[in-house]
């Protein structure tokens, strides 16, 4: 891995190469990937540097980018590499991505002329980068596959299965069926015609708009494949929430364009035309993306912890639940059927309306039964403190059926000296973040005590630190959740 400082030399002396001076080179902001860009501004004109210390997809990229742009394509242009070939530079394409559009129609809650538009012009190249692209391109520089095939869908399959699905402790499912389930899936899928190429991520965000004109991002995952992926990529696309009748609108405009190519063999799609067989496996494709998507949320939000594909995870949710109640597959898939129809439960846990002001939640749980509390908000969880260490009045039968809210308890811990110097100590972290979190306009604190039962020490301590808070920050939310007993408690800002 290089520094910040050797990549940017390495950016300047490829960039200085091609006859240009660097003025400045910024680093631009993290997105999905492990990739780093920079935006360069030159005595002439802005570029991107890129930083990947994957070859193999560099490689593709590079491959691709080439070919895309021989054919005329609205790719970036690749204008220099490191020896290393980690390092590139390209052209560049401005800020603004079909997404920003999309952003500003659901803020005015409507669908503009111009955003369909820039829609329609994407679906046209999309068939060029489908057909044209395809011819004569070098798919032995495809990564991490030269193919859609049984192992690609397995994998969308099962990266849905274990970062997301196994990542739900409400869901229950047999996974020998829903195995079997995936199975049947990928079977009917691979039978559609895949003489193609495919795009792979082809979504808003990855389709920058120059002069009202889509241009091409993000495609070095791309493979031989069937169309319907990435008509399926571009309108499902759960965030952009395009509506019913406007997604229709425009799977039929693809489809009228694909209906002017020349016909496929025969003997790829029996006796259907193109448009028929693309008809025909569309719902096993959108079944799939979502699948799909769902395991990237999972792995990007709930195990990497990125806010922006956390708070996508309902959006995604909706669309699957959507997609299962207007079941139009020739099959059942029973298990899998089984579990998107428990989902339901998950809205109410992944939703999360961003308050006007801090909010501090503030969990009593069990280690034994629940664990660490998931932190609706996005932000990571916040503090967990562990209470074991403590006085437990659960180890005298006195104490059994009573709790942290109850005076015989409550008289039993303020009479230890440790569990002051505890909650002294808490005051003092928790007090700290408080006033940043006011100070920056932070919306969310969440603060967890757990115990072994979940019904004594921590109880007690969410219980006083959720009071405590409420009477020194006037000002926030503060909610006491506690979680073994199914009791609630909310503070309003004064």
């Amino acid at each position: 891995m290089l520094t910040l400082e050797e990549i940017k030399k390495t950016i300047a002396e490829l960039i200085e190469n091609l006859g240009e001076k660097v003025l400045e080179i910024v680093a631009m902001p993290s997105s999905g990937s492990s990739r780093r860009y920079f935006r360069v501004k030159t005595d002439k004109r802005y570029l991107i540097g890129a930083y990947n210390i994957n070859i193999e997809e560099n490689e593709a990229f590079f491959c691709f980018s080439k070919h895309f742009h021989e054919c005329g394509l609205p790719v970036p242009e690749i204008l220099a590499i490191s020896s290393d070939r980690d390092i590139y530079v390209q052209t560049d394409l401005g800020d603004v991505t079909l997404f920003h559009h999309v952003e500003n129609c659901l803020k005015n809650g409507k669908f503009d002329d111009e955003t369909i538009g820039l829609y329609k012009k994407s679906l046209d190249k999309l068939v060029d980068f489908q057909i044209i692209g395809h011819k004569n391109l070098d798919y032995s520089k495809a990564f991490p596959t030269p193919a859609f095939d049984e192992m690609s869908i397995m994998e969308d399959l099962n990266y849905f299965k274990y970062c997301f699905l196994k990542e739900q402790e409400e869901i229950s499912f047999n996974e020998t069926r829903l195995d079997i389930d995936f199975q049947r899936l990928a079977k009917y899928i691979l039978e559609a015609p895949s003489d193609f190429f495919m795009y792979r991520d082809f979504q808003s965000r990855n389709i920058m708009v120059v002069g009202n004109e889509p241009y091409f991002i993000d495609y070095q995952g791309g493979r031989k494949g069937p169309l319907q992926y990435d008509v399926v990529s571009l309108l499902y696309q759960v965030k952009a929430r395009i509506p019913e009748e406007i997604r229709a609108q425009l799977i039929e405009y693809y489809k009228q364009r694909i209906s002017r190519l020349p016909s496929v063999a025969r003997n790829d799609i029996g006796n259907l035309s193109l448009v028929e067989s693309f008809d025909k496996y569309f719902p096993a494709f959108v079944l799939l993306r979502l699948l799909q998507v769902l395991g990237a949320y999972g792995f990007r939000g709930l195990i990497q912890k990125k806010l922006h594909f956390m708070q996508s995870i309902p959006y995604a949710i909706q669309e699957i639940m959507k997609a299962c109640d207007n079941w139009s597959l020739p099959f059942e898939l029973p298990e899998l059927q089984t579990v998107i129809k428990q989902f339901d439960v998950l809205l109410l846990k992944y939703e999360s309306v961003e308050p006007e002001r801090l909010t501090i939640t503030v969990n009593s749980f069990s280690f034994k039964n629940g664990g660490v509390p998931y932190d609706k908000s996005g932000n990571g969880g916040g503090f967990v403190f562990d209470c074991r260490a403590l006085p437990n009045p659960g180890r005298y039968a006195e104490y059994k059926k009573s709790t942290g809210e109850d005076a015989d308890v409550i008289e039993f811990l303020e009479d230890k000296t440790d569990v002051h110097y505890f909650l002294q100590n808490v005051q003092m972290i928790v007090y700290q973040s408080i006033d940043n979190y006011l100070e920056r306009g932070f919306k969310n604190l969440q603060i967890n005590f757990g115990c072994t039962g979940g019904q004594h020490r921590s109880v007690f301590f969410a219980q006083k630190i959720g009071e405590l808070i409420h009477e020194n920050y006037p000002m926030v939310n503060v909610e006491i959740n506690h979680l073994a007993q199914h009791i609630s408690h909310v503070y309003e800002a004064k």
